[in-house]
């Protein structure tokens, strides 16, 4: 733990969770005072499920010890976020490399890791100004990842989501948004329900509702081709959390 002096110090810092077995950071954090320290007691107190302390658990159980690594300190808080996003980001990137961490940077919409053709894409990108009433727009930010076969954006777009039973009926069309540009069109075969998880910051964390996901193809052309490499960064609004869009 840190001490008083040093906690002043430090001010807002980034830092990782290192695996000592194999040497590789398993997550990223940003913090102040003694936050580096608080998943370590955390996992070995609590009964709490997730990636994060599931590692933990398991590097304690070999008798190794978790490295805590601080890469920058004496930050803001405005600081200390843009360079755990960019260090979230480029893990992700690479495969994830084992990283623990649940969702992407802050701001990765806008301003996150991108391949140079997506940079150009998205900066150059025609606006989509209308939706058929037949399609619906999926945002697959938190789980698309790149290198993972021709069926990732399909994978990562057909769900399961929470969408009103009485709406599947004219969905025909789903469009994959990634990063705020049209990336796939995919025509829906058939919609069916299952069960799923509500997020970990719900109220009913734990418990389960119904959703729905989509089999399906690729759409035809005359569809397609009116909607791909298009972008709605026009309409996104900042911290939106609905992964699910009808309307622009």
């Amino acid at each position: 733990m840190f001490d008083e002096k040093t906690q002043q110090q430090l001010k807002y810092y980034v830092y990782m969770l290192i695996d000592p077995i194999n040497n590789a950071p398993f997550y990223v954090g940003k913090g102040k005072d003694n936050r580096v320290f608080a998943h370590l007691k955390c996992a070995l107190e609590h009964e709490t499920v997730s990636d994060k302390y599931d590692k933990i658990r398991e590097i304690t159980s070999k008798n190794a010890t978790v490295q805590h690594v601080i890469v920058r300190h004496g930050l803001s808080e405005k600081e200390a976020y843009e360079i755990e996003a960019t260090l979230i980001d480029v893990f992700e990137y690479f495969n994830n490399n084992g990283s623990t961490n649940q969702q992407g940077g802050r701001k990765s919409i806008e301003k996150g890791l991108m391949t140079s053709d997506e940079v150009k894409r998205l900066y150059n990108a025609e606006p989509l100004t209308a939706l058929s009433s037949d399609c619906i727009i999926i945002n697959i930010n938190s789980l698309y990842r790149r290198g993972y076969g021709d069926n990732a954006i399909y994978n990562a777009t057909k769900g399961i989501w929470t969408i009103a039973q009485w709406r599947l009926k004219g969905l025909k069309y789903v469009l994959s948004e990634y990063r705020g540009l049209i990336v796939e069109v995919f025509q829906v075969d058939r919609w069916l329900e299952a069960e799923r998880g509500f997020s970990s910051k719900a109220k009913q964390h734990g418990q389960t509702k119904t959703g729905y996901y989509f089999e399906g193809n690729v759409a035809p052309d005359d569809v397609r081709n009116r909607y791909i490499n298009k972008s709605i960064m026009h309409v996104k609004k900042r911290g939106a959390a609905n992964a699910v869009r009808y309307k622009l």
